[in-house]
């Protein structure tokens, strides 16, 4: 339903919101529009004040109906108030961050032991500004609380098993924080987003993003995919099974020959068609084997035929959103594929298949 809600200097508010939400919502809603925090809202419905763990449909708010909205901060706060509410958030945000802003020795600080909140302040969104002030105060918080455990071990019995096992923790924390330290100063990169390998290739001509991926055992292209490329015609359905793993896919069959387009030569290449929405091409370790691929982070490229072929890896912003999102999926959907024997793992629905794969195990041992 929409409410509308009247501020104090007759600003106009609509709000879509549920019959059932409570009224902290409405004002955490609120405070986004106006800037006022929530603990500074009084909101009145019919002349009677709104209490925060109250449900409008129980105070019979109904749609299109009207709120008033007082702050407690526009009468008791001076405009250069700096002070702080009790969750860390600033009484008077504007005028904290223009008493920040034109102390420039004090932005150079920030900026250099804490850049994000110098970014905010800098920007013009009052309620980002209120949400990191919080959070900070919130990290201040459990810094000061472990501090105070810490100080309180050193007292402890030191027969007491339970302040020992405390102790040993603590210690090991200490350890942890200090290599993460370490790793911020020296191995920062190791934070950082990493990439996965993507070329550009074509597959019976048409263009793919092709998610190179060795740590798959065979590879494999999506049945929409497939589809796209009008190879579903060539689709040996005697393959069908499950592919299992950390994830479960099914197989639909397998495409035994097609041409794919690396760079500008042509290479025959065999694939598994599986039934999932999460990825379209996986170039695997088969075809990485059979073509001599080289994978070559230090030039940044897939060389293909012993180095007849190189093809640069894909920057992130030339990779399609959804395929970064699902790239994950990808991979635990190929991990438990056999690239030698894909029958050794999937649910054979041929006897005849189900008879080579037992010969073959017979002629192996």
């Amino acid at each position: 339903m929409r409410i509308t809600v009247m501020t104090a200097d007759e600003h106009i508010i609509s709000l879509d919101v549920d019959p059932h939400e409570s009224v902290e919502n409405v004002k955490a809603l609120l405070e986004v529009e106006t800037q006022v925090p929530l603990q500074q809202q009084q909101l009145l419905y019919n002349g009677r004040e709104m209490r925060n763990n109250e449900k409008l449909s129980a105070l019979g708010v109904k749609d299109e109906d009207l709120m008033m909205m007082v702050s407690s901060a526009a009468h008791r706060a001076p405009a250069n108030d700096l002070s702080f509410n009790p969750d860390g958030s600033a009484v008077n945000p504007e005028a904290f961050q223009q008493h920040i802003r034109h102390d420039s020795n004090l932005m150079a600080q920030l900026f250099q032991t804490d850049p994000e909140l110098a970014q905010v302040l800098l920007g013009n969104d009052l309620s980002k500004l209120q949400e990191l002030l919080r959070q900070r105060h919130r990290q201040k918080s459990e810094l000061q609380r472990q501090q105070e455990e810490e100080l309180a071990l050193l007292d402890a019995d030191p027969f007491d098993v339970e302040a020992q096992k405390k102790i040993e923790a603590a210690i090991r924390q200490k350890g942890i924080d200090e290599n993460w330290a370490a790793a911020l100063e020296y191995n920062p990169e190791a934070f950082a987003r990493v990439v996965m390998l993507y070329v550009d290739m074509e597959v019976n001509g048409v263009p793919l993003k092709a998610f190179v991926d060795s740590g798959a055992q065979s590879t494999i292209i999506s049945k929409s995919c497939a589809e796209r490329c009008g190879l579903l015609r060539l689709l040996d359905q005697r393959y069908r099974g499950i592919a299992r793993g950390v994830g479960q896919s099914e197989i639909l069959g397998r495409i035994h020959v097609a041409p794919i387009k690396i760079g500008n030569i042509f290479y025959p290449c065999s694939f598994l068609v599986l039934d999932s929405p999460n990825m379209e091409f996986l170039f695997g370790l088969d075809m990485l084997r059979k073509h001599q691929c080289i994978i070559d982070l230090k030039e940044n490229v897939l060389r293909v035929g012993g180095g007849e072929v190189s093809v640069p890896f894909l920057q992130e912003k030339d990779i399609p959103s959804h395929i970064l999102d699902e790239e994950n999926l990808a991979k635990e959907a190929s991990s438990s594929v056999n690239p030698v024997s894909p029958l050794l793992l999937m649910e054979v629905q041929s006897w005849s298949l189900l008879y080579v794969r037992l010969l073959t195990e017979l002629f192996c041992d």
